[in-house]
């Protein structure tokens, strides 16, 4: 049995989506962030060392493993059975392998930053600090997390133009691996102007794998349950 560790509105929700898409059989342990500091709990260091989530156990294969990314590789190896991954051979493959490097090892920095720079200006501070500390955060998010946030999203938006899906025609492990950043970036209005980042959000999620895992997961911010 493959045991989720799910820490809510995180990047776990991912990992059940694809769970539900290889209709393997699973169970899903939560886990809530603390409501001050929006971290993980300390029991998930039982876990995994570093005390994050996603994070899988196996038990058919003894396996304990973090990182989406890594997770993903091993769910498509172990049990997809030659789906959600183009062959070597195809011209798509290549293009897989960028898409699912890019997500966490591009895209997710810049995003990370802005979300920390927008908790800073939001930050309860002495009155006489909170001026510079705008001054420094917009100067900041100016210079270099905006136009870096815009060039990936109409990087990504370009790409969606011409593709239904990241890797090729079909739908793939890497559309799995790219849905929480732009989620994410849709929700809080980063990717809104973009209209095929917008289109595609929606297309994944309203795949019938998808809106099972939600209603098995927790609290998830960037997607809504679709009516019954």
């Amino acid at each position: 049995m493959i045991t989720l560790h799910y820490l809510n509105n995180s990047r776990a929700q991912r990992i059940l989506w694809l769970l539900e898409e290889l209709g393997l059989e699973y169970d899903v342990k939560t886990y809530n962030r603390n409501p001050v500091t929006i971290m993980a709990p300390a029991s998930l260091r039982k876990i995994h060392a570093l005390g994050k989530s996603p994070v899988i156990t196996d038990d058919k294969t003894d396996v304990t493993l973090a990182e989406s990314g890594a997770i993903i590789e091993y769910l498509i190896d172990t049990y997809a059975n030659g789906q959600f991954k183009p062959k070597k051979e195809d011209a798509a493959y290549w293009d897989y392998v960028y898409w699912m490097h890019y997500a966490e090892g591009s895209l997710m920095p810049p995003l990370l930053v802005s979300l920390v720079i927008t908790k800073m200006r939001e930050a309860k501070m002495p009155f006489f600090i909170k001026p510079i500390a705008k001054m420094l955060t917009t100067k900041v998010m100016a210079a270099f997390v905006s136009p870096n946030v815009k060039s990936h999203m109409s990087f990504i938006d370009a790409h969606l133009a011409k593709h239904e899906w990241f890797a090729g025609d079909e739908f793939s492990a890497a559309d799995v691996q790219m849905s929480f950043p732009l989620e994410a970036s849709v929700t809080r209005g980063i990717a809104s102007s973009y209209p095929n980042i917008c289109a595609y959000v929606k297309r994944f999620q309203a795949r019938e794998a998808y809106q099972k895992a939600l209603n098995n997961g927790t609290d998830y911010a960037y997607a809504t349950k679709q009516a019954a």
